[in-house]
Order: structure tokens, then sequence, then C-alpha cells
């Protein structure tokens, strides 16, 4: 499957739906505070889990109570897609369920 770099206007629009990421050298990113090294580890499990389910992986950084991620689609010049989008969005989802904020 094809994908392509979102517009300017387009990732804009998408950034303001997602509470918390922005760009960082051209990837999408964020990073989440945990209650502890348990959750984060946690979470890091589950972010892991989705981005099996899409075949698209982030960078992704265990602190003790901090986990981060970025992302971009190598596939498409290592622009921001809809696929990043995607991933940004179903970890928002999940974060809240192990105290990430």
């Amino acid at each position: 499957m094809a994908v392509e770099a979102l517009s300017q206007q387009d990732l804009e629009e998408r950034l303001a739906e997602l509470p918390g990421w922005s760009l960082d050298g051209g990837r999408l990113a964020r990073s989440y505070r945990l209650p502890d090294h348990f959750a984060a580890t946690a979470l890091v499990v589950h972010v892991a889990r989705v981005q099996e389910e899409l075949n698209h992986h982030s960078d992704l950084t265990l602190g003790y109570n901090t986990v981060s991620l970025a992302v971009q689609t190598h596939s498409a010049g290592g622009a921001v897609t809809a696929l990043d989008v995607e991933l940004a969005r179903r970890v928002e989802q999940l974060a809240p369920a192990h105290g990430a904020r």
C-alpha cells in the first residue's frame, strides 16, 4: 500500500486533534509521564502490540516513568503520513488506561 506525505494543512488539522503531539525534526512525536516504571513498561508493550497490528513502528523510548514516541513513514521519504497519525491516535486512546499524562 502506497502512502503519501500529508500536506502542511492536513498535518496541522490532524495535529489539532492530537493534544500533546507535535512535529519534532520532521517526525510526529509525544512524551508521556506515567505513575511508575511498571506502568511505563506496560504502555510500551501495549504500543508495541498496536504497532504490530498496523505494521508500522515508531522510535519508542522507555524511561523510568516516561515513554516517548517519534514516528515518520520511511517509505514516503521520511514524511509524516496518515499512517503515522493513525498510530498516534491509537496510542492516545490507550495511554490513559495506563495512567499516562
